[in-house]
């Protein structure tokens, strides 16, 4: 009997990451598309994070900030980052209904506690503040951690979250110094809000991971 061909290779998906990590970056992208309809005056002003904002009380620009952006490669860049690092935290806290919602808490909280670092450290300042820079940051730090745990949650102390935690510092270390940040287009970088959505990610995840999926094993 002559040699059956050959199947053809199975097709792969050109995008090959979990639904709510692409979600989060399309929404980073529409969302400053429909900004850019709008003067700054109308899409900035009443949503932007202030420190000031925090003894006026109107804490809800805490969160209305993550879903505003400077400029298109602000947007672009952080996108690309939600990708990168949620796509293997989506894909451990799970697809289904309760991993999904652990999955947007855990990113809006840590965006939260960003902005509240960069407020501990600007009290009563008024410059607008905007980005979701400090929640895909607190992605990177779950990630670090699933590195360190070859899949679970690894120890906080551990040679990858240290690792990516002090290039992350370099990296915004140099910003705070020199003023240079890729798409910032000559504005101010937040890196407070970096490293404490950072910061946040690494502490939490933890928490997130028993909140999606039950206690973990211990790790040593």
């Amino acid at each position: 009997m002559p040699p059956e061909p050959d199947s053809p290779p199975a097709r792969q998906p050109i995008l090959n990451a979990p639904w709510p990590a692409a979600m989060l970056a399309a929404v980073i992208v529409a969302g400053f598309a429909v900004q850019s309809l709008f003067p700054p005056e109308a899409a900035i002003a009443p949503y932007a994070f202030r420190a000031s904002d925090l003894e006026a009380g109107r804490w809800i620009t805490l969160l209305t900030a993550l879903f505003l952006h400077g400029s298109w490669p602000h947007a672009l860049m952080n996108a690309a980052f939600a990708l990168a690092f949620g796509t293997p935290v989506a894909r451990f806290l799970g697809l289904q209904a309760r991993g999904v919602l652990v999955f947007v808490v855990f990113y809006l909280a840590c965006g939260v506690l960003g902005n509240l670092a960069f407020a501990a450290l600007h009290r009563g300042d008024p410059t607008p503040l905007v980005g979701a820079s400090g929640a895909v940051s607190g992605l990177m730090g779950a990630a670090a951690r699933l590195i360190a745990g070859r899949g679970r949650p690894g120890p906080i102390l551990s040679r990858p979250v240290i690792g990516m935690g002090a290039a992350w510092v370099l990296v915004n270390l140099l910003v705070a110094v020199t003023g240079i940040a890729p798409g910032a287009n000559g504005a101010s970088v937040a890196w407070e809000a970096h490293l404490g959505g950072f910061a946040a990610g690494v502490l939490s995840f933890g928490a997130a991971a028993w909140a999606a999926r039950g206690p973990q094993p211990a790790m040593h």
